[in-house]
């Protein structure tokens, strides 16, 4: 696993904590992270035609750095997607008026 994926392991990892800190388990992503791996979870939603159950909790939550897409965003993360799937985490973002920090 290079450093990239490291980091990003972590990063999910701090966000779950957030959630709970929220008052909200992510379940369902905490389970595709113990079968797929922190980059496969990732990518698993962002290929999916639908924003996730937890992107539109965190969309109440007022909290859309949480989701995915947002991570995959981040300049550290960004090398581990492709060009297609970086621009469907900020068309996501972007529909809900979520300004991507440093963009």
């Amino acid at each position: 696993m290079q450093e990239a994926e490291k980091l990003l392991a972590r990063a999910l990892q701090d966000g779950i904590r957030r959630c709970a800190r929220l008052g909200y388990v992510p379940a369902y992503f905490i389970r595709m992270v113990d079968e797929d791996g922190p980059l496969g979870a990732v990518r698993r939603l962002l290929a999916a035609g639908q924003v996730s159950e937890g992107f539109e909790r965190f969309y109440d939550l007022g909290h859309l750095e949480l989701t995915v897409e947002a991570i995959a965003l981040r300049p550290e993360f960004s090398s581990l997607f492709t060009p297609p799937e970086l621009a469907l985490a900020r068309d996501r973002l972007h529909a809900l008026g979520y300004s991507i920090p440093g963009k």
